[in-house]
């Protein structure tokens, strides 16, 4: 039975090498008028298309595969802490903190007489509104442990993110209400975005990824533990508090990163894990870096679709991935449902 796991994780890993090469090459090809693989080609003769590839497109698939990996390293972390698979990462009130920054930013603009948004902000607005994501985040995600008590119990910390996220949600709909030029740039941040991804933002998500990882990847036994129960996992001498808040840490850094950089991507983070989980059960270990590989790949795969489809227009990504994540889970349900 080992020597079958382990031949149906090699695959997988094979599998998921493959197709990112095949679709970062369709992401340095993807253009506004299409398909351009000619262009592509000729980056070696003209330094008008080394620019448009060097500075635009590549910057941008990698930020995609980056912001990607990290909600699918997120949402295997969440599945895992709380037990549960429909566990995404934004649980714990980021996606709501986050919105709530980006709203302030573009209301205190608005009302100051020089309003902003997502499509034309320069490179100082943009700044602080990726700031204002981020800080907004954190702020979530402090406020659900602080109410919580901490991560010792995740029933609570579960139900403390639901109410966090209410709450901040409703504050963000005040602020609109009172300064409605801001309704569109939040509806193009929940929309979620990759045309906005530069270098800057690539260096950035790099160093989410290795902040987050490394620590999740060592704490994936205790994760596997806990599948166990909570009381095996204290006998075998865990210290799951503190576990617990390791884990939460590297969750909310994960989610607050990628959300600061792209907006909100729904279902990437919950959807990845259970790619890997069908094709390749494993521990935890090769779970999270599985994930972290397929959430790359599945946005990827949406932005790549999001500038092709209907060109030199562009579909927001966050409405691909809901609806091939919305329509992966409806039909493994439907298959559940048939067995």
């Amino acid at each position: 039975m080992n020597g079958i796991d382990s031949q149906r994780r090699r695959r997988l890993a094979i599998g998921l090498a493959l197709v990112t090469a095949m679709l970062l090459v369709a992401g340095l090809a993807a253009g506004s008028e299409g398909w351009s693989l000619p262009q592509l080609v000729q980056t070696w003769h003209s330094a008008d298309d080394a620019l448009i590839v060097g500075q635009i497109r590549a910057p941008r698939t990698l930020g995609a595969w980056l912001v990607g990996a990290l909600l699918g390293l997120a949402g295997a972390t969440a599945q895992g802490l709380f037990r549960n698979p429909l566990a995404d990462p934004y649980l714990l009130g980021s996606a709501s903190g986050a919105s709530l920054g980006v709203v302030l930013v573009l209301a205190a603009s608005a009302l100051g007489g020089h309003a902003i948004s997502l499509a034309t902000a320069d490179a100082v607005a943009r700044i602080g509104l990726v700031a204002a994501a981020f800080a907004g985040a954190l702020l979530g995600v402090t406020l659900t442990l602080t109410l919580a008590r901490g991560a010792q119990q995740t029933t609570r910390l579960l139900l403390a993110g639901v109410v966090v996220g209410v709450v901040l949600a409703a504050v963000s709909d005040l602020v609109t209400s009172a300064a409605p030029d801001a309704l569109r740039g939040k509806q193009a941040f929940m929309l979620g975005s990759t045309g906005f991804l530069g270098w800057g933002s690539c260096a950035v998500l790099v160093l989410g990824m290795l902040l987050t990882l490394p620590p999740s990847w060592r704490l994936a036994r205790a994760l596997d533990a806990l599948t166990l129960g909570v009381d095996s996992a204290q006998s075998l001498g865990l210290a799951l508090p503190r576990i617990r808040l390791a884990l939460v840490t590297a969750l909310a850094l994960a989610t607050g990163i990628a959300v600061s950089q792209a907006g909100l991507i729904a279902f990437v983070g919950l959807v990845a894990p259970h790619i890997v989980r069908r094709f390749a059960p494993a521990t935890h270990g090769f779970t999270l870096i599985a994930s972290a590989g397929t959430g790359g790949a599945l946005l990827l795969m949406a932005d790549v679709l999001a500038r092709s489809l209907i060109a030199p227009q562009e579909v927001p990504v966050g409405v691909l991935t809901a609806l091939l994540g919305g329509g992966y889970l409806i039909w493994l349900l439907h298959r559940r449902r048939v067995a």
